[in-house]
């Protein structure tokens, strides 16, 4: 049995000059060899690995370095991804255009990115990237010894958000196609020892996104099929092994027309995952602790909240941090209590809101706060 709050974040850290440069060769159409390529990201993944434990991260990641981003790097594994498609702007910016036009500006020192749509039959092509991916990360792991470590894969839903169908007979068949092809995906993390994270922000952001004109029934029931499609992609995994990630979008921005969490929680609390991870952290979503304090939890379900803001260079002070997990371990008991952040620090290649060094003093910071939970929690310090 556990004695102590875990520690944990959502996956994507700030990438070394090196793998970015790498990076940006691909894009511009001279990919570097292997040889290459595994020289600058097996050492890099190494570091960051021990990086995270010498911080107090329990469950580390591979910081998704060798990924341009966390949906759209499929692109390399799949066939049916092709071209580019407009960027479709949330519906909390359209109502301030003049700080939308700010963000792009910043947006613009990451790396390009094209938005492929899918133009063909989706199906694996190339299973090496994957095998590398798993291959460095068991190599850190076994060098540095965490308590555990996960790998991040879309969910369905998020990879339709960000690629938009041109091929498939409505966003159903699409979604359907998607979750084929990464079935293989998911079960390949998790038989080689990893937690598998998924991460889900159709869940949250595609309101105000992909079905920004469409009523809130109907994103609704988009939202309870992409749950039943994950959960058939997901189907022999076991639970235990599987974390899920709920988002509503990793930028600063307004975020005045995301959609509640007590409208989405029932949905979400029905994914197979065990472990979920969520925004209560920033200022939109910190209040909504009030919601799992009033939701019907599944008793085997874990929850990791973010307890440092992705968007923000303040470095949260442990009290405060130990005051969030706190307000969880009130109501699902401190065994089923994680810490965590609330999104990636790094979702694309070279665009980040937060500082690299202070990235990690957030973590020093959330470990402490989780230590200081802990303390009150099993020594009988703290009462509801």
């Amino acid at each position: 049995m556990a004695d102590r709050i875990l520690t944990t974040h959502v996956g994507s850290l700030p990438r070394p000059d090196g793998v970015c440069a790498l990076l940006r060769r691909k894009l511009e159409g001279d990919p570097p060899d292997r040889a290459t390529f595994e020289a600058c990201l097996s050492p890099a993944v190494d570091a960051v690995v021990a990086r995270q434990v010498k911080a107090g991260i329990d469950i580390v990641s591979d910081g998704e370095f060798a990924k341009l981003g966390y949906a759209n790097y499929l692109s390399d594994r799949l066939s049916g991804f092709s071209g580019d498609s407009p960027r479709l702007p949330g519906a909390d910016l359209a109502d301030f255009p003049a700080y939308a036009a700010r963000l792009g500006e910043r947006r613009r020192n990451a790396l390009p990115l094209a938005r492929p749509c899918c133009t063909g039959p989706i199906e694996w092509t190339d299973r090496r990237p994957l095998e590398d991916d798993l291959a460095r990360l068991r190599a850190a792991v076994t060098a540095h010894a965490p308590e555990g470590a996960f790998m991040n894969a879309p969910s369905p839903g998020v990879v339709a958000i960000f690629q938009p169908n041109r091929f498939y007979d409505g966003h159903e068949a699409y979604l359907e196609a998607i979750a084929r092809a990464m079935k293989e995906e998911y079960r390949a993390i998790v038989e080689a020892g990893f937690f598998l994270q998924i991460d889900c922000p159709d869940l949250g952001m595609g309101r105000h996104t992909i079905f920004q004109h469409e009523d809130e029934a109907a994103f609704l029931r988009h939202a309870r099929r992409h749950v039943e499609i994950l959960n058939e992609a997901l189907d022999g995994l076991p639970p235990e092994r599987l974390r899920m990630h709920l988002c509503w979008g990793n930028y600063e921005g307004p975020h005045h027309k995301d959609v509640p969490l007590e409208k989405i929680v029932d949905i979400v609390l029905g994914a197979r995952p065990r472990t979920l991870l969520f925004e209560a952290a920033n200022p939109r979503h910190a209040h909504e602790w009030q919601v799992f304090a009033e939701a019907r939890i599944p008793e085997d379900k874990i929850l990791c909240p973010g307890v440092i803001d992705s968007c923000s260079n303040y470095i949260e002070h442990p009290r405060l941090i130990a005051e969030r997990l706190l307000r969880f371990a009130d109501i699902v008991g401190a065994e089923r209590v994680m810490a965590g952040s609330d999104c990636g620090f790094s979702t694309f290649a070279g665009d980040g809101l937060v500082d690299g060094e202070i990235v990690f003093a957030k973590f020093e910071a959330m470990a402490e706060g989780a230590r200081i939970a802990s303390a009150r929690l099993w020594k009988g310090e703290h009462h509801a």
